[in-house]
């Protein structure tokens, strides 16, 4: 079952740039990374999906509903955790946790109060004396104690601690193996390649690449790490080239014989080629600072 599924998918603010012509499929039960640099769409596109924001055109299903005339009915089963939260001011913990519950007209008790143990969220505090981890936890749990079908998470990360971290992953899958739908939009790469089983990478608001984790690893570019004197000026296809004491790493996608016959021509004491991570699959895409390569 496609649980999100957008067709040219289009939000331009004036005449700015938000996402440009989005196909993106979402199935029941999956994993789902959204992988992008800051200002790349992602954020808008998750905004688009709620109903936040209303597209310039093209269209989104959730559930099998469209988001701009079934809005109401699709959030009952979502839960969103976005990058920032904000709750009223004044309020205890506990009360921001029931006013959400009661929003959804459930009774969430049992499960808040599990959320809240596992996260060491103290409930009796004021919203106003937490920390901006503190606040994450909060809407953790706001997202996450009505145990929604489509969980969609927008840079969750930031605040939490390492341990914090983990115990949250440890959660996320957990409701995945429990058949939860997970979209984790993050700049992150490690929470992708760690937590996905397929993802999209997104660049000037185009989706650019869509594949398994796995696949999306797989790339013509080695890492190569040299370690021994040898000029390397003329060589064509090196990126992200890092000099360290005596050796000299970097990405390279360019021809393979090219690269022996310049290695040949100095002095080498080591040679290790090895497949990238998803980090550096990304540079692929991206150039340095984001800049399209």
């Amino acid at each position: 079952m496609e649980i999100i599924k957008t067709t040219k998918l289009t939000k331009y603010y004036v005449k700015a740039r938000g996402i440009i012509d989005l196909d993106l499929t979402v199935t029941q039960g999956e994993f789902f990374g959204f992988i992008g640099p800051n200002g790349a769409g992602k954020s808008t596109t998750i905004r688009t999906l709620l109903g936040l924001i209303a597209p310039t055109r093209g269209r989104a299903m959730i559930f099998g509903k469209d988001v701009t005339k079934e809005k109401e009915s699709i959030l009952q089963d979502i839960g969103y955790l976005p990058s920032e939260a904000l709750f009223y001011s004044g309020m205890k913990v506990k009360d921001v946790l029931k006013l959400s519950a009661d929003l959804r007209k459930k009774d969430c008790t049992a499960e808040s109060k599990l959320l809240c143990e596992r996260l060491q969220l103290d409930t009796a505090r004021k919203i106003d004396d937490l920390s901006f981890g503190n606040r994450k936890k909060v809407a953790i749990v706001c997202a996450l104690q009505h145990r929604p079908k489509l969980l969609v998470l927008d840079e969750p990360t930031g605040g939490l601690d390492p341990l914090m971290q983990k115990e949250f992953f440890d959660i996320l899958r957990e409701r995945n193996k429990e058949g939860a739908t997970l979209l984790l939009s993050s700049h992150v790469l490690s929470e992708i390649q760690h937590n996905c089983t397929r993802a999209a990478i997104i660049r000037d608001g185009r989706i650019i690449a869509c594949n398994s984790v796995d696949v999306l690893s797989q790339t013509s570019a080695k890492r190569v790490t040299v370690q021994g004197v040898v000029d390397l000026g003329q060589l064509r296809g090196m990126r992200d080239r890092k000099e360290m004491k005596g050796s000299v790493s970097f990405l390279y996608s360019g021809d393979m014989g090219s690269l022996l016959r310049t290695l040949s021509s100095g002095q080498i004491d080591d040679l290790t080629v090895t497949e990238p991570d998803l980090e550096e699959v990304f540079l692929h895409y991206y150039g340095k600072d984001g800049e399209t390569v």
